[in-house]
């Protein structure tokens, strides 16, 4: 595939915690906000989380001198083997519905789970899908420190 020709991001990261905790980490306010946003803050009155087919989530990443909402609908929620939803910042127009995040989390039978993440939408240029990737890694590295510290 091409630059040009890029639709979207796929991630795969093995966890070092049970797909529990690793799905646990992405539905509760506190440890959703301790990890998205990587090193920037993102305070937790302003995580907003109805973790249901259909509810909605927000948040805001502070770093000095802007802050950075995001938001979205959860389309599935299948604890703990699965989550779909929405992704829109403010930059996206208010006619679309975003980009569509899928996390797939997969019990290796060692206390490990193997995170399978993909966003597509179509929405993005090629150099912002690559910017998101980045800031995905980013955020998935500050993950890993949280989840080794529960």
């Amino acid at each position: 595939m091409t630059e040009s020709a890029r639709e979207g991001i796929d991630i795969t990261r093995i966890l070092d915690a049970s797909r529990e905790l690793v799905f646990e980490a992405w539905t509760t306010p506190e440890h959703f906000a301790a990890w998205y946003g990587g090193d920037a803050g993102v305070p937790l009155e302003r995580v907003s989380m109805d973790v249901r087919p259909g509810g909605a989530w927000s948040l805001v990443i502070v770093v000095p001198g802007t802050e950075m909402p995001f938001h979205g609908v959860y389309r599935e929620v299948a604890a703990p083997e699965r989550l779909v939803f929405t992704l829109k910042d403010a930059t996206a127009p208010a006619d679309v519905e975003g980009e569509t995040v899928t996390v797939t989390f997969t019990d290796r039978g060692d206390k490990s789970t193997e995170m399978v993440f993909t966003q597509r939408g179509g929405n993005l240029t090629a150099e912002q899908y690559a910017a998101a990737e980045d800031g995905w890694d980013a955020f998935f590295d500050a993950l890993v420190t949280r989840l080794a510290s529960l």
